[in-house]
């Protein structure tokens, strides 16, 4: 086994796994109440802008992988409609249960499975669809989750994979302040959690940048892909289309 990042730490790989698992334990209760905090509520733009550019149709099939609470799972839903099928999915059984919980108190019953994404449990070209949203930073071999994605894509299907990425020039030093002095003040004041929201910084700033990832999806076998920066930088969706 060789070593890994988690955040600005470096740890065996066996381990990286495990202490994501206990970040977001901890703070899958106050989840969705910290996405609308710290992002001023833009998270909800920024997935509603992944669906328009995704443009899916009635009966599609999709996979949402680290679906965490559910957002991204139930708008899919909402436009595949009863002849489609989307499933939810996370590695963390803590955030799937809140998000399980949360679309039924919606009405909402999606199939929901915990599952790690470097090894998908389906069959090759089963979906039209992959979404990944603000998870796959979290992931240790991002390569091998990629090509995993591809793999259940049908031939033409689009991965859409929606993250934090590396911020314009102008609003780097802005940003770092933010990150660093607030987003841990707030994950301690409203999640009793600094340390989860100080790993979130940092594993941004590992995460590869907006062309690197680009490159990394060409290499796992998509063809074409189109990389749209939002709100300068901060976050940026990569559309793959397989070949």
């Amino acid at each position: 086994m060789g070593s890994t990042h988690f955040g600005f730490k470096t740890v065996d790989e066996r381990e990286k796994a495990q202490r994501v698992r206990g970040v977001f334990d901890s703070v899958a209760p106050k989840y969705d109440v910290m996405n609308d905090l710290m992002s001023a509520g833009l998270h909800r733009v920024w997935k509603r802008y992944t669906l328009t550019v995704a443009n899916p149709q009635p009966g599609d099939q999709v996979l949402d992988i680290a679906g965490g609470t559910g957002d991204l799972a139930l708008a899919f839903a909402r436009k595949v409609g009863p002849t489609g099928r989307v499933v939810h999915t996370d590695i963390n059984e803590a955030m799937l249960r809140e998000g399980r919980n949360r679309l039924l108190d919606l009405g909402v019953s999606l199939p929901t499975s915990v599952c790690d994404a470097e090894k998908l449990p389906f069959a090759s070209e089963s979906f039209d669809f992959v979404s990944v949203a603000f998870g796959l930073r979290n992931m240790t071999h991002k390569d091998l989750a990629l090509a995993e994605m591809c793999r259940v894509l049908k031939p033409g299907g689009k991965l859409l994979v929606l993250e934090f990425s590396h911020v314009a020039r102008p609003l780097a030093k802005a940003y770092d302040w933010y990150s660093f002095n607030i987003l841990p003040r707030l994950g301690q004041w409203v999640a009793g959690d600094a340390e989860s929201y100080r790993y979130l910084a940092e594993s941004i700033r590992m995460h590869p940048d907006q062309e690197t990832l680009r490159q990394m999806m060409k290499s796992a076998g998509f063809g074409h892909v189109d990389v749209h920066n939002l709100s300068g930088g901060v976050v940026a969706l990569h559309m793959g289309i397989k070949c």
